[in-house]
């Protein structure tokens, strides 16, 4: 097993715990470098797309979130060997990058301006993907999105429902997920059991 550290904000949530939880459930060894918020303008042009998270593999540098939950896919089994259940894999995964980049290009408006921008994003485009994600979840047999088993798709969807849940998007309200995709909410429910996930983030004290 290559020597890896992964290299992401301090936080529970968002791109980098994908592959924190795959690494988790795995058992597989790795190093956990967590960047506090303001440490990031510090070491922001150290990374190659002045971006996070990274991978450091053997001391070689990986980036890009999805490219990296699909490396971390395979050195754990998280990931799909058959070529067709791959790509039904990355198709979630690269959709729900999709909505994040949409929702996050928000963040810095001025409060008048975000509250309408998210309001529309919860009317149109998020409600949307919720539905076109959650009819994949029904395509894979309505627990797991391929191959009858937990995968980092269902880690990818699990982080960002988790995060849309949790109330912290203004203007986004927290019940959207169970009022327009109640099998994602189920979802979120079945990942969250996992004993080795209850267990993270129990140590975490989240």
């Amino acid at each position: 097993m290559p020597r890896l550290v992964l290299t992401y904000f301090d936080l529970d949530a968002s791109r980098g715990e994908v592959a924190r939880l795959a690494m988790h459930l795995a058992g597989v060894a790795f190093e956990d470098r967590r960047i506090p918020w303001k440490e990031w303008p510090a070491v922001r042009d150290s990374m190659p797309f002045q971006a996070m998270p990274v991978l450091e593999v053997d001391g070689q540098v990986i980036a890009q979130s999805n490219t990296i939950n699909r490396y971390v896919g395979k050195l754990t089994g998280l990931y799909p060997k058959d070529d067709w259940q791959a790509a039904l894999a990355d198709e979630v995964m690269d959709a729900v990058e999709d909505i994040t980049i949409e929702i996050e290009a928000t963040i810095t408006l001025e409060a008048e301006a975000k509250k309408k921008a998210r309001e529309a994003l919860a009317e149109g485009p998020l409600l949307r993907y919720l539905q076109q994600i959650e009819a994949r979840l029904k395509r894979g047999g309505g627990e797991w999105f391929v191959e009858n088993r937990l995968t980092v798709a269902d880690l990818k969807c699990y982080v960002w429902v988790r995060s849309l849940k949790s109330g912290k998007a203004d203007y986004i309200p927290a019940e959207i997920v169970d009022k327009n995709a109640p099998l994602l909410a189920r979802h979120l429910e079945r990942v969250k059991s996992q004993p080795k996930i209850a267990a993270y983030y129990a140590a975490r004290g989240k």
